[in-house]
């Protein structure tokens, strides 16, 4: 009875993990503004959607917005331009532009559909415009680059996994199979930051900013990290170093293209 039963939950548990491989990557589209082939299961509606529900809890978790409108305002110039006079302009998403009143946390990131956030922290040190530029660039490029959606999607598809491990194998082969998805999900991560200087480097330039100013950014985020930074194999960032590096050889190739 004890072999039947295990014989069961071992078919139920190897449904489970066919069915999640087969739902991700059934769900395959190259990407009309980088190119890069994906497995999304959301629309770009979807991603909209989720940015506009999600802003208020981000902002409120960063103190809410920073309340000079000065500031504010330009940080939604610099913004606007970029997506007016890039690739942006010719997505379905719509960008808005937040500055966070949050002074400790150095960070800047993107909601689905175009939700960009900046924490007054990063943005009082930097130096000027182009690299402000950079930074919102950066952002915009994980947008147009639909990484929360294949993110979401990814997720979905090691959670289905680990599911099926969990229902029909013996929980330290459970254990080995979390461990491996978590680093499966870092290494997907650090492909997204290196894609999206790389579309920042594009997106500024494009709209008249010097993108050296990047390589500025990456500095200031360098000297923020400190001695005690974490390791780049733990990180879901990769090391600015190599980041620099990355976006030298993306202005390279931009003053190739032109």
């Amino acid at each position: 009875m004890r072999t039947g039963n295990r014989k069961v939950k071992l078919l139920i548990g190897a449904a489970i993990i066919l069915f999640s491989v087969f739902k991700y990557y059934a769900r395959s589209e190259a990407n009309e503004y980088t190119g890069k082939k994906q497995h999304i299961t959301l629309t770009s509606e979807q991603e909209i959607a989720i940015g506009l529900q999600s802003a208020p809890q981000i902002t409120q978790q960063h103190g809410g917005l920073y309340p000079d409108q000065k500031y504010q305002q330009f940080v939604d110039d610099v913004g606007e331009k970029l997506v007016r006079n890039s690739i942006a302009i010719q997505t379905p998403y719509h960008f808005d532009f937040h500055l966070l009143k949050d002074p400790e946390t150095i960070n800047a990131f993107a909601l689905p559909g175009g939700q960009v956030f900046i924490t007054y922290a990063l943005f009082s040190r930097l130096e000027n415009e182009d690299q402000l530029a950079g930074v919102l660039g950066h952002e915009i490029g994980h947008v147009i680059g639909r990484h929360s959606a294949e993110r979401i999607s990814k997720q979905d598809l090691t959670q289905g996994i680990l599911s099926g491990v969990s229902v029909g194998f013996d929980p330290s082969t459970a254990e080995g199979a979390s461990a491996i998805a978590n680093v499966i999900n870092l290494s997907y991560g650090r492909d997204d930051e290196l894609e999206s200087d790389y579309l920042g480097v594009k997106i500024m330039a494009d709209a008249g900013y010097d993108p050296t100013a990047l390589i500025g950014v990456m500095e200031i985020l360098k000297a923020a990290s400190g001695p005690n930074k974490t390791p780049e194999r733990m990180s879901t960032h990769p090391d600015p170093e190599n980041r620099i590096e990355k976006i030298k050889e993306a202005i390279e190739a931009y003053k190739n293209e032109k």
